[in-house]
């Protein structure tokens, strides 16, 4: 039997058929998505599913703004993060593009397509680096594969002073209780914020994504109509006007990082426990394939980080995951010691 590695986290249909199981029986930790579940139920009635949904989304844009401090008129929907990534590199066709690496592969394949040339910027190494003019510039923060949160203050000054188009993917943030760069996009016109609605709220079946922008954008964006269902706009909706979720989902990441990050240091099978301020943490041992294909037969899924580049091999990724679900990685990695 051998360990499929894939491309992006989450595949445990493909391990699942690899190892012969169902899918559910899989513990992913490959994907960070949020372990917090809401509480919400969205009735998928007839009268939802048989008439057209409203195009404009005026509801669910109303509480995106709300809820994000936003007006409506800065925020377009996409099926998905990486719809709307692809969608705006389309839109600005960049000349330079540089990327600060490592970072989600997505942006490389976008930039890749329909930039002339894509340029690495290695942040762990050579943060300061000087983009060109009109450049456009990409960074995710906080980061992945390791979870820091940069204060992008003095890099904002400097690619504002040569006058790049930016795009911050703030996917994780709400992980935190760092601030958002969403309040500059009132004062600079080539500010894009990427937003994935289904890390935090734990929705990544429905494919919801965004960008806000300043409102002089927004209209160059091209899409097919109606990109989310009803059940996406009506879920995410109700999803939204959850209060508590942003403090319980918090609160219990706070305790679950802790418990995961303590499973890693003591099981002495890393040379490196990564600190970070996302939903998953990053290390690093000399044993990472073992470990990948020991834990892999355990029906354990966890992210192998090779692909990331600008990120030395023999790292790996775990998301942080429910209390049985961490106990049963303590277990697996017992084993191994």
């Amino acid at each position: 039997m051998k360990a499929t590695q894939t491309q992006h986290g989450g595949d445990i249909y493909t391990m699942a058929k690899t190892l012969q199981c169902r899918p559910q029986e899989i513990i992913d930790f490959s994907s960070n998505i949020n372990f917090v579940i809401p509480s919400v139920a969205v009735a998928l009635t007839q009268t939802r599913i048989s008439a057209y949904g409203d195009p404009e989304y005026r509801e669910l844009k109303k509480q995106i703004a709300d809820t994000y401090a936003l007006k409506k008129k800065q925020i377009a929907l996409f099926n998905g993060a990486s719809s709307a990534i692809f969608e705006l590199f389309r839109t600005l066709r960049p000349k330079h593009t540089y990327l600060y690496a490592p970072l989600y592969g997505e942006y490389i394949k976008a930039s890749e397509h329909f930039s002339d040339y894509t340029h690495l910027i290695n942040r762990l190494k050579s943060l300061e680096k000087r983009p060109k003019k009109n450049a456009t510039v990409v960074f995710v923060n906080p980061s992945t594969p390791d979870g820091i949160f940069y204060d992008l203050e003095m890099l904002f000054e400097m690619w504002k002073a040569l006058e790049c188009n930016i795009i911050i993917d703030e996917s994780f943030l709400e992980f935190t209780d760092r601030p958002s760069l969403r309040e500059e996009i009132k004062n600079y016109k080539k500010l894009y914020i990427v937003h994935s609605f289904t890390k935090f709220y734990a929705c990544a079946g429905l494919r919801v994504g965004a960008i806000f922008t300043h409102k002089s954008n927004i209209n160059s964006f091209v899409q097919p109509a109606w990109p989310l269902s009803s059940f996406d706009t009506a879920y995410l909706t109700k999803v939204l006007q959850l209060p508590q979720h942003k403090e319980q989902s918090r609160q219990k990441q706070t305790g679950h990082y802790k418990i995961l990050r303590a499973i890693l240091k003591e099981s002495g099978l890393f040379e490196k426990v990564y600190k970070s301020e996302a939903n998953f943490i990053l290390v690093r041992s000399k044993k990472a394939k073992k470990i990948y294909r020991h834990l892999y037969r355990q029906k354990i899924l966890v992210r192998d980080c090779d692909n990331f580049k600008g990120l030395p091999q023999n790292h790996l990724r775990f998301a942080i995951k429910d209390k049985t679900s961490l106990q049963a990685l303590q277990k697996a990695l017992h084993a191994l010691t």
